[in-house]
């Protein structure tokens, strides 16, 4: 509700400032241009996400998302011990963590936000528990392997080698993970103390 004020008030002072300096045909100019611009990339981008959503679902009915969460359950257990409990929220966190690994943030939220509900059930009522606080945290930084969706986006955009930002990609969201999984321990020793 708050950034709905917030981006109201930076349209309001564009066009304020616009009219102030005359320059109104090139704030018109700029909108018509802006929203083409934001359909293209959404476009662009609409293909890799319904792949990517569509394959997720396909692996949820056929199975094989448990499959890979029994493969992957010594990691997954050890960052979320109610995963071992629940068998149906391990396979919504590998998924969801897959998707990341792949960089379809989108296509990641509806199993994300699955596995967080399973995991509220257990927490007490009204409580983020440490996994679920765990869980937003690698999300909100996700480690990616392949970021489909920033390649699809250098792809419309004309680039060449759409790949060829891997080496930092890794590097970068490897780091982001680590201090966002190091902040998160030192914040639940704070809270365990307080």
């Amino acid at each position: 509700m708050v950034m709905s004020y917030v981006w109201f008030f930076m349209v309001l002072l564009s066009v304020v400032f616009s009219l102030l300096s005359g320059e109104g045909g090139k704030l018109s100019e700029s909108l018509l241009s802006g929203a083409q611009s934001g359909i293209t990339l959404a476009i662009s981008i609409a293909g890799p996400m319904c792949l990517w959503s569509g394959l997720g679902k396909a692996m949820e009915r056929s199975g094989l998302n448990r499959v890979v969460a029994k493969l992957s359950s010594p990691l997954v257990g050890r960052l979320f011990p109610s995963a071992r409990k629940d068998e149906t929220t391990a396979a919504y966190l590998c998924a969801n963590l897959c998707a990341n690994f792949l960089g379809l943030g989108n296509a990641a939220t509806p199993m994300g936000i699955a596995a967080t509900k399973r995991m509220a059930s257990l927490a007490p009522k009204g409580e983020a528990s440490h996994e679920m606080c765990r869980l937003i945290v690698m999300n909100t930084a996700s480690i990616q392997l392949i970021p489909a969706n920033v390649a699809a986006v250098r792809a419309s955009l004309g680039c060449d080698s759409s790949f060829d930002i891997l080496p930092a990609v890794w590097v970068t969201s490897l780091c982001s993970v680590a201090v966002g999984l190091l902040a998160a321990r030192v914040f639940q020793g704070v809270r365990k103390d307080g």
